[in-house]
């Protein structure tokens, strides 16, 4: 069991870095349909190589064993590693000054939010964040399992929706912590949860009315 938990751990550092990868090419461009599309390689290499996403296995919880559970907290914990490590390294980049003033003006508008608005908006893109992962494991062709993919992130984040994990690359790279920033982070994680078994547990819903 220890070895599974390492490898859990592992594979949601690394699913943390891809993220905060797409985090900077995002906060790097100035056009933000671009920066939306590139973002999305993050989640493209998370998916392609099978690495552990908060937001993209959440919404399974009802599908498997109660250990599983143990998998998806193993896996936040990870993702928060993976995307502090990036946010914390760039501090000593020459593209810090850039990333850091934007990442600040984020984040500073996301903890000025009330906690209903980010518990929606965290709802919204868990819901999208779980098509962009089951599209892509059930898609019949490569165009749809790719177009879920870079459509869903491209959809969240112009839309404004609140990513948990994304959210804490930008407060690592802005430097933003508080007990404020925990607190709004665990709104974010609930809210991605919740928008992630939104979809499979209305369908288990309407598979059972239909019986």
């Amino acid at each position: 069991m220890k070895k599974e938990i390492l490898g859990y751990f592992i594979k949601a550092v690394l699913a943390g870095i891809m993220i905060a990868i797409g985090g900077t090419i995002y906060l790097s461009l100035d056009n933000k349909v671009v920066g939306s599309f590139l973002f999305a390689i993050g989640l493209f290499i998370i998916v392609t190589r099978k690495y552990n996403l908060y937001t993209g296995k959440v919404g399974y919880i009802f599908d498997n064993k109660p250990k599983y559970l143990i998998e998806v907290l193993v896996t936040i914990f990870g993702n928060f590693v993976g995307t502090f490590l990036v946010g914390f390294v760039l501090r000593f980049t020459r593209i810090y000054t850039l990333i850091s003033t934007k990442a600040y003006a984020l984040c500073d508008i996301k903890l000025n939010d009330s906690i209903v608005s980010i518990i929606i908006l965290s709802f919204f893109c868990g819901m999208l964040m779980y098509l962009a992962v089951d599209g892509y494991n059930n898609g019949m062709d490569h165009f749809k399992r790719y177009a879920s993919v870079f459509l869903a992130v491209m959809v969240f984040i112009l839309c404004g929706f609140e990513h948990s994990i994304a959210n804490m690359y930008y407060f690592s790279v802005a430097n933003y912590f508080s007990a404020k920033t925990f607190g709004y982070l665990g709104l974010m994680i609930l809210g991605n949860g919740l928008g992630g078994v939104f979809i499979p547990l209305s369908i288990k819903l309407k598979d059972y009315l239909e019986k």
